[in-house]
């Protein structure tokens, strides 16, 4: 009886069905994900080397950004893989512990993108208000133990995300309608109660997602009222371009991942599926695919590290 009701505890794997109801295109839906998934780990790996070949770029703004550009690459080859997999050879099982593996992943990655993106943001309202002192302030010690207090944060709030699931019982069935392991996929399909779960994931995303967003919108009123209040037109303009990316990257990743969020636990029924699906994993593949794109377009020092790059030292840094 004892090994029955642990069986029930905890399957020996999960099935995951990819995109049900759309079976029939998973080739062609593999298509244009293996295509950014290969756009995202080339651009983030290319920033990685020359963020640490450039002496140019050693500078806080960048330092950020390789980490954005780490949690990134790292983020969407922790669910790509599989889903291609899925996808292509039909491999749809997943050992009960490699799932809560990868679902600890996705959403401790998730939270530190999050925070990266509050730093940046916090870098930016420093070098605009406090342009003097921005080297001063913004040490690599301080810079180092502000990625690491983001790294903390997200595994604290993130570990309980396994214990919660990990107490469900899944004797009704295995199945997860999904493309990787979510947490709240997962502990729908349990046949416990999983309200304590949707509570502590909305407290994660308040903690998380609200508690960042927040930040980034007090850095940015605050960066907006200085900047207006330059009587120069260039500098304004030369403070404006400066947060162009990165106001870019914050759309990117958090129109998407609230999107995902909310619809899970308030607006699931009035959504198909599939869609609901796809947007998920564009969720974990867009920012990492475009955050290198749009950074090599508005950042001048990027683009002039890929040109000296690809053209040797004829062309240098201005």
């Amino acid at each position: 009886m004892s090994g029955a009701n642990s069986s029930c505890l905890s399957p020996p794997f999960f099935i995951l069905n990819g995109v049900p109801g759309l079976e029939a295109t998973h080739t062609w839906l593999s298509l244009p994900f293996c295509f950014m998934y290969i756009i995202a780990v080339l651009g983030n790996c290319g920033l990685l080397y020359l963020i640490s070949h450039e002496q140019a770029l050693h500078r806080p703004m960048y330092y950020f950004l390789a980490l954005l550009s780490f949690t990134d690459v790292t983020l969407c080859t922790t669910t790509v893989p599989n889903m291609l997999c899925i996808f292509w050879f039909d491999l749809k099982e997943i050992e009960f512990n490699a799932c809560l593996t990868q679902m600890f992943f996705v959403h401790m990655l998730t939270g530190m993108e999050s925070g990266v993106l509050m730093l940046m943001a916090l870098d930016r309202y420093v070098a605009i208000c406090y342009p003097l002192h921005y080297g001063t302030i913004l040490t690599n010690p301080v810079i180092a133990k502000a990625g690491f207090a983001a790294f903390l944060r997200s595994v604290m709030l993130i570990i309980p995300f396994t214990f919660l699931t990990k107490r469900l019982p899944y004797c009704q069935g295995n199945s997860i309608p999904h493309t990787y392991c979510d947490h709240m996929s997962v502990a729908k399909i349990s046949r416990g109660n999983f309200k304590v779960n949707s509570i502590y994931g909305l407290m994660v995303a308040l903690l998380i997602g609200v508690f960042d967003m927040c930040c980034i919108s007090v850095s940015y009123t605050i960066i907006l009222r200085a900047v207006v209040s330059l009587s120069s037109v260039d500098a304004r303009h030369k403070a404006f371009s400066t947060c162009t990316a990165h106001i870019c990257a914050i759309v990117i990743t958090y129109v998407p991942a609230f999107f995902t969020f909310f619809t899970h636990r308030f607006g699931g029924h009035n959504i198909p599926h599939d869609i609901h699906i796809i947007v998920a994993n564009l969720y974990l593949l867009l920012p990492p695919t475009l955050n290198p794109i749009v950074y090599g377009v508005k950042t001048k020092q990027i683009r002039e590290g890929v040109i000296k790059f690809l053209l040797g030292d004829k062309v240098g840094f201005t």
